[in-house]
């Protein structure tokens, strides 16, 4: 089932893929690779060395928020829990908060700090937290790139530091910022524009910590509300950068440029040619009612089909946006059904018949079989029912 879904998401970007060309624009850029993306339909719309190997420095960060998240939202860690700070954390150079030897920060602030701050010290204490060390956390940040699908990655550490194995590529960096940016805490903290006593009165450097944004995006565009930067002088000068205007979403990824003035010319220039030519139109959200069927022996007699996947359409600004619905479902089903099951799809074509784009439909929770005690009780209310 979960390669039927795979395909099916494969599927329609590709169908998308096919509407509008890729590399229609050209750039004369410096960096060493550039990728703009839509984030609704994940078109690209423009790309140049997407797929290079090349070393992401703190944009690293982004896996490592991503799997926090992911606890977070797993109930397995609370905004407020206190992360301890271990020597080895501590001891990290580069990009710093000023973390001493056990000091202990809550969650939020370790985020605030490893996504604002760039905080390397931050980020060790998170992946020990997390993950029990380093070298386990940063087996999970492989894995979750292997399922994101982000096949020419590699990860050494959480922060970014330099290591000639840990590489990633400017496409694959757009596949884990657009599962980072489901998470609308992840915008609320990486907008933070300066703090000059965060984390005071917390932490052995009583006096607090002077906090700046490294992405001046966040300020100084219309819409920018994340997502790292990152330098090295091996990786250069690198960021992902996401706005929004109305329903449309941009991802845009540089990597290597020679400057901080040319990372984000490139970056500002490749969202105001994507906001001035492109517009997003959501068709559906994840998790959306799309019909109800029956369940023949389940523990429940009926259950919601659900969007497996949020679906948007990228269309060139000018063009309508007339576009038909077909839900495709069965009148019932029968138990027992997992949300993994694909049982519908609703499939989106143009007015003139050109399918656009399509997502699976699947149980909204898992409906187990019905055992002998529920049979009997529905069968007694039938029967009182008939004899009334």
């Amino acid at each position: 089932m979960r390669n039927k879904r795979f395909l099916a998401m494969l599927l329609t970007i590709l169908l998308l893929l096919s509407v509008i060309p890729v590399n229609a624009q050209e750039f004369s850029f410096q960096s060493k690779a550039t990728l703009l993306m839509d984030a609704g339909s994940r078109q690209i719309l423009y790309e140049s060395n997407a797929h290079e190997q090349l070393y992401p420095a703190s944009v690293t960060k982004i896996m490592t928020m991503l799997l926090a998240m992911e606890a977070l939202d797993e109930g397995k860690v609370t905004l407020g829990d206190m992360i301890p700070v271990s020597e080895r954390a501590s001891g990290h150079g580069g990009s710093q908060i000023f973390l001493s030897p056990g000091d202990r920060i809550s969650f939020e602030d370790l985020m605030i700090g490893i996504g604002v701050g760039s905080a390397n010290d931050g980020a060790i204490a998170m992946a020990e937290f997390l993950g029990g060390s380093v070298e386990a956390f940063v087996d999970q940040m492989n894995e979750k790139a292997a399922v994101l699908g982000m096949v020419n990655t590699n990860f050494v550490n959480p922060h970014g530091l330099h290591d000639e194995n840990h590489y990633t590529t400017a496409y694959d960096i757009a596949l884990m910022s657009l599962e980072l940016m489901r998470y609308p805490k992840i915008h609320e903290w990486l907008t933070i524009w300066m703090d000059e006593e965060f984390l005071k009165d917390k932490i052995k450097k009583s006096e607090g910590v002077y906090l700046s944004n490294a992405n001046r995006l966040v300020r100084y565009y219309d819409g920018a509300d994340g997502v790292k930067t990152g330098f090295t002088n091996e990786a250069g000068n690198c960021v992902s950068a996401t706005a929004i205007r109305g329903d449309t979403r941009l991802l845009a990824v540089v990597l290597g440029a020679p400057g901080r003035p040319a990372l984000f010319d490139e970056a500002r220039e490749l969202l105001d040619w994507g906001f001035a030519n492109f517009r997003s139109v959501p068709v559906v959200k994840k998790g959306d009612v799309l019909g109800t069927i029956r369940v023949d022996k389940g523990m429940q007699e009926t259950v919601d089909l659900v969007a497996a996947q949020d679906l948007s359409l990228l269309l060139k600004k000018g063009t309508k946006d007339d576009i038909e619905q077909e839900v495709i479902m069965p009148g019932r089903a029968a138990a027992p059904l997992s949300v993994e099951n694909e049982l519908g799809e609703l499939v989106v074509t143009s007015a003139d018949g050109e399918e656009l784009g399509r997502v699976a439909l699947i149980p909204a929770v898992d409906v187990p079989r019905a055992n002998l005690i529920t049979f009997f009780r529905r069968f007694t209310e039938a029967w009182l029912k008939f004899g009334r």
